[in-house]
C-alpha cells in the first residue's frame, strides 16, 4: 500500500504542477513559479491565485473526499455498486442549490450554504427513516428513496422557475464544475470536508473486521452503531461540502474504489486513504481535459 500511495502521491503533484501551467492565458513555467513566490508580473499572479489554484485546491478536496466516501460507503454496505449519493448527500444538497436559485438568494456564498443546508436535511431524513430498521439494508431503501424525493423536487422547481435564464444556471450547476470558484469556496469546504474525512480514515480498521461479517465484527469489539454513525456522518460533512460548492459530480466516488481495490487486495481499510489521492487525481485528470 506504502507504494501505491507514494505512486498516487507523485502523479498528484506532477499533475497539479501541469494543471498551474494549463489555462486560456499561456504562462511559463518561470513566470507561475514567481507569481507562487510573490514575485513577477501582478497580472500573472492575479491568473494563478484568484484562477488556478481555487480550482486545483477544489480538485483535491472534492476529488479527494469523492474518492473516500465512495470506499468507506462500499465498504459499509459491502456493495461495490454503492456511491455516496447513495444516502441523499448528492441529492440534497442540489436540491438546496436549486431551492436558492430559485428564490433568488443563489449569489455569492448562498447558493454553497443552501447545498450545505440540503445535504444536512437530506442525510437527517435518511437516518431518521432507517432508524425504524436499525439495518444496513434499511438505510440503503431510505437512501434511495429520499435521493428520489429530492430528485423529483428538483425537476419540479427547474419546472416552475419563471426565469429561463435561472433554469439554465441551475442545469449548468447540475453538471458539476470546479471551474469559476474563488478562494472563498475553497474556505467554506475545506473545514468540513477535512473533518469528514478524518471520521471516515478512523473507520478503516472497523471495516477490514466488518467485512469479515457483522457478528465477526462484533466479536472483535467494534460497535455497529458507532461505525455506521461515522462513516454516515464523515460522508455527510465531506461530500456535503464538496457537492455545495462544486455541482454533482457522481463518477469519482463509484469508480475510484474500483480501479485500486486490485492494488490493495480487496482490503476496506487499506483502500480508503488511496481511494482518496486517486479521486483528487481523477478529478483533476478530468479537469485538465475539459480545458
Amino acid at each position: 500500500m506504502k507504494r501505491l500511495m507514494i505512486v498516487l502521491g507523485m502523479m498528484l503533484l506532477l499533475s497539479s504542477a501541469a494543471s498551474l501551467l494549463m489555462g486560456a492565458a499561456p504562462v511559463s513555467p518561470e513566470a507561475v513559479m514567481q507569481a507562487l513566490l510573490g514575485r513577477g508580473d501582478p497580472l500573472v499572479s492575479t491568473i494563478v491565485w484568484e484562477l488556478r489554484i481555487p480550482r486545483l485546491l477544489l480538485a483535491w478536496l472534492v476529488g479527494g473526499s469523492l474518492g473516500l466516501a465512495g470506499a468507506a460507503m462500499q465498504g459499509l454496505l459491502r456493495n461495490p455498486l454503492v456511491e455516496p449519493g447513495l444516502l441523499g448527500v448528492s441529492g440534497g444538497a442540489a436540491l438546496g442549490a436549486v431551492v436558492a436559485f430559485y428564490s433568488g438568494v443563489g449569489v455569492s456564498l448562498g447558493l454553497p450554504l443552501a447545498g450545505m443546508g440540503g445535504a444536512a436535511l437530506a442525510v437527517g431524513l435518511v437516518m431518521a427513516v432507517s432508524a425504524r430498521w436499525g439495518s444496513i439494508q434499511g438505510m440503503i431503501l431510505a437512501g434511495v428513496a429520499i435521493s428520489a424525493a429530492c430528485g423529483a423536487l428538483t425537476s419540479l422547481f427547474l419546472n416552475l422557475s419563471p426565469n429561463p435564464y435561472a433554469a439554465m444556471e441551475i442545469l449548468f450547476w447540475l453538471l458539476g464544475s470546479i471551474a469559476d470558484r474563488t478562494m472563498d469556496h475553497v474556505f467554506l469546504a475545506a473545514p468540513l470536508v477535512v473533518l469528514g474525512s478524518v471520521l471516515l480514515l478512523r473507520g478503516g480498521r472497523a471495516l477490514q473486521a466488518l467485512s469479515l461479517g457483522e457478528e465477526s465484527a462484533q466479536s472483535l469489539g467494534f460497535s455497529l452503531r458507532r461505525v455506521r454513525a461515522e462513516v454516515v456522518l464523515g460522508t455527510a460533512l465531506a461530500v456535503g461540502a464538496a457537492v455545495s460548492v462544486s455541482g454533482a459530480i457522481s463518477f469519482v466516488g463509484l469508480i475510484v474504489p474500483h480501479l485500486l481495490r486490485p492494488w490493495v487486495k480487496g482490503d476496506p481499510g487499506r483502500l480508503l486513504p488511496c481511494s482518496m489521492l486517486g479521486g483528487a487525481l481523477l478529478l483533476l485528470w478530468a479537469d485538465m481535459l475539459v480545458r
